[in-house]
């Protein structure tokens, strides 16, 4: 852990409870204000069912890709003694892995073969550059948030928290409301595209630097 640039920390129940909050509820009330806005309705079906499944995933995806990005990659840039480009290398690798996808139902049977397949549509969205610009800025924008929560704390704790915030709401929210119209640059068709999830990101990243100024952080 001392060679990751980690620390034991005795506060980390804490740091996980606060993480989902301070991205939870800006993220949720955004939800809200899109839906009254009449930006988002909500859909006439409603699958329990994957809406239930979005719970282990809020808690298992977290903690693997926390421990991945912040904790390993991070941890070894940070042996460099270059702190920020560190981060940035890190935010920019999160940013570009999760963008990388190709679009659902792109192998609606699976076969040997279905990995190839997704791999040769996984680059489709670059066709709309302002897209590829408000999906990148603000995935890059979350992963140097994770890791200035993780510098400041010298845990991985906090991160998971604020990373399990985010994947439970916008992943229930994509589940019961869907996009009436796209304003590109300002929203796309979830709540982790555009400007305007940018800028709760950034709330959250105040309120995150507020709290822990006010509870105090260890020394590095």
């Amino acid at each position: 852990m001392e060679d990751l640039a980690l620390a034991r920390n005795p506060n980390w129940s804490r740091d996980l409870f606060a993480g989902f909050l301070f991205a939870a509820i800006p993220l949720l009330c955004c939800g809200a204000v899109l839906i009254v806005s009449h930006v988002y309705s909500l859909q006439p079906a409603i699958s329990w069912l994957a809406l239930a499944k979005i719970i282990p995933a809020s808690a298992v995806v977290p903690a693997i890709e926390e421990t991945f990005f912040r904790g390993l990659i991070l941890g070894i840039l940070l042996r460099s003694g270059h702190k920020y480009m560190s981060i940035f290398v890190t935010s920019a690798l999160y940013s570009v892995v999760h963008f990388l996808k190709a679009p659902e139902q792109t192998s609606t049977i699976v076969t040997w073969t279905s990995g190839f397949n997704s791999i040769a549509h996984s680059f489709a969205e670059f066709a709309d550059p302002i897209l590829v610009t408000a999906s990148f800025a603000t995935l890059f924008l979350i992963g140097w948030i994770l890791a200035d929560a993780r510098m400041r704390t010298r845990s991985l704790w906090l991160p998971i928290g604020l990373h399990a915030g985010w994947i439970l709401v916008s992943g229930s929210f994509n589940r019961i409301a869907e996009a009436e119209i796209v304003m590109l640059p300002w929203l796309g068709r979830n709540l982790l595209v555009g400007i305007v999830p940018l800028a709760v990101g950034c709330l959250t990243w105040l309120i995150v630097r507020g709290w822990l100024k006010y509870v105090g952080t260890p020394k590095t």
